[in-house]
């Protein structure tokens, strides 16, 4: 069983489309549901419309729930792996040791392969390759400098210009691994069908947006 751990994020789609390409279709993606806000591990915002991104992909999906307490939540992503029956995970880790460190430990403990195809990308490089075959926008920011202009709007052209400019003024990451935002794919190669959000709005707690989707649907192409 060939699993993707995935938060309908850029890196976790574009991992699964990377592992297509190689002729390494993923059987099932796997979404941890935390409950803390600020999980070190998993994506929260908007994760409930990941089963939709799924469904677009036609790739079974299941959901897990962990309270996401530091290094606690590794406890039940292992459960989740040990249910599913995976025997090679494929994730969308780029350059965090963290993440990798962890994720690495895990599936030798279990004797799982793990496949991380994006694992020292030129961030340019993707950035470019999202913006290009992908249609994606930034669900939440986290950092000084992100702000309405990147909030709900789509990696294009000019969102690429300004992540620079941010990253040369504030050394920023440019793929956000260190927090600075998240993003929600909505159409990409492998999608059958797009999604469209029909309902949304922003909140802002102090430094933190986010943009909290409530109605979406899938829409042919």
């Amino acid at each position: 069983m060939r699993a993707a751990l995935f938060s309908g994020g850029k890196d976790s789609t574009l991992a699964v489309h990377k592992m297509h390409e190689r002729g390494m279709p993923v059987d099932l993606l796997i979404s941890m549901v935390s409950e803390n806000e600020f999980s070190y591990m998993f994506h929260r915002p908007n994760i409930r419309y990941t089963q939709m991104q799924a469904e677009s992909m036609g790739i079974e999906h299941r959901y897990f729930n962990t309270k996401g307490e530091k290094e606690k939540e590794l406890e039940d992503l292992e459960s989740a792996l040990k249910e599913c029956g995976v025997t090679e995970l494929v994730t969308g880790a780029i350059a965090s040791r963290y993440q990798a460190d962890r994720i690495n430990s895990i599936c030798g403990k279990l004797g799982i392969l793990h496949h991380a195809p994006l694992w020292g990308i030129d961030p340019l490089e993707e950035l470019k390759e999202l913006s290009e075959n992908f249609n994606v926008i930034v669900t939440q920011v986290a950092a000084e400098g992100f702000d309405d202009q990147i909030l709900g709007h789509r990696l294009d052209e000019f969102m690429i210009d300004r992540l620079v400019a941010l990253h040369n003024t504030h050394k920023t990451n440019l793929l956000f691994e260190g927090g600075e935002a998240e993003s929600f794919v909505l159409d990409g190669p492998l999608f059958r069908k797009r999604v469209v959000i029909r309902k949304s709005h922003i909140e802002w707690k102090g430094s933190v947006g986010q943009l909290v989707m409530e109605e979406a649907e899938l829409q042919e192409k």
